[in-house]
């Protein structure tokens, strides 16, 4: 067997830094694969009954109306984040490749803006899948519930006469404009509006929230007995300050994006922990 040549035996240093180079870069991606995602914090509901004004559009005979109050309930123990998904935790699921990147990455204690339905079910997704547990977005419903006091009714104001389309699309967006006058538009430090009686971060603060349900449009008779329901999923329906409708790819409503209303300053999400283990 012929020795090493001078060549040979300078290049074997250098191959053996590039070997244990790689192994460390391949315990690195192990490692970091197989860190574990920290649980959010969880705020625990009681079933309840509540008053609620179903989301959407109400035509009776053709004509715009609003929708009738009714009681309704959470038939279940209701498990919901604290606070609004931060920068950080979405950026988690980021370096994953299992979200998409968003411009203006908050920081870590400020709630992920410019984020659409889209976004925040694949982060839902991400989070079920690294934890085990199952987590989705909230209905409008379970997001009422939720919000407590700090739940806006959206009835536009009784005696006015709003059956004609364009005056009460003006009405809605005036409505709407009174809520979030003197509110600041950039994102807030998350705790930064307080806590409802639940506990719960930030309820209608300047983040508004992505929920799970869709925009429904249902048509009555003369006598209030539905007819029919048209449903659209691929608008969702918005919650904060005011009720909206956002088409669900769309990521700042601000830019032209809202289906109805005053368009919200910033759209995050928080998460419901889905029923199973």
């Amino acid at each position: 067997m012929r020795a090493p040549t001078i060549r040979q035996r300078a290049t074997q240093p250098a191959r053996v830094l590039l070997l244990l180079l790689a192994a460390s870069a391949a315990a690195s991606r192990l490692w970091s694969a197989q860190a574990p995602t920290p649980l959010p914090d969880l705020v625990a509901l009681p079933p309840g009954t509540f008053a609620y004004r179903a989301a959407g559009e109400v035509l009776r005979d053709g004509r715009p109306v609003a929708a009738p109050m009714r009681m309704e309930r959470i038939e279940h123990p209701l498990l919901i984040m604290r606070q609004q998904v931060t920068g950080a935790e979405y950026q988690r699921c980021v370096r994953d490749r299992a979200c998409a990147d968003v411009e203006d990455a908050a920081a870590p204690n400020i709630p992920v803006v410019k984020v659409s339905w889209r976004d925040a079910t694949a982060y839902a997704a991400w989070l079920s899948r690294t934890t085990g547990l199952g987590f989705r977005l909230p209905t409008d419903q379970e997001w009422a519930y939720a919000a407590g006091s700090r739940f806006e009714d959206d009835a536009l104001p009784a005696g006015a006469d709003l059956t004609d389309p364009g005056r009460r699309a003006v009405a809605r967006y005036d409505q709407g404009a009174e809520r979030v006058a003197g509110l600041l538009k950039a994102p807030q430090p998350s705790g930064a509006f307080g806590s409802n009686e639940h506990g719960l971060l930030d309820m209608a603060g300047n983040v508004w929230e992505w929920t799970d349900s869709c925009f429904v449009r249902t048509h009555l008779d003369t006598e209030g007995q539905v007819l029919s329901d048209v449903v659209n999923c691929g608008v969702r329906l918005v919650e904060g300050r005011h009720r909206t409708f956002v088409p669900e790819f769309i990521r700042d409503a601000r830019a032209g994006g809202c289906s109805a209303g005053t368009p919200p300053s910033n759209l995050g999400f928080r998460l419901v922990r889905a029923a199973g283990p």
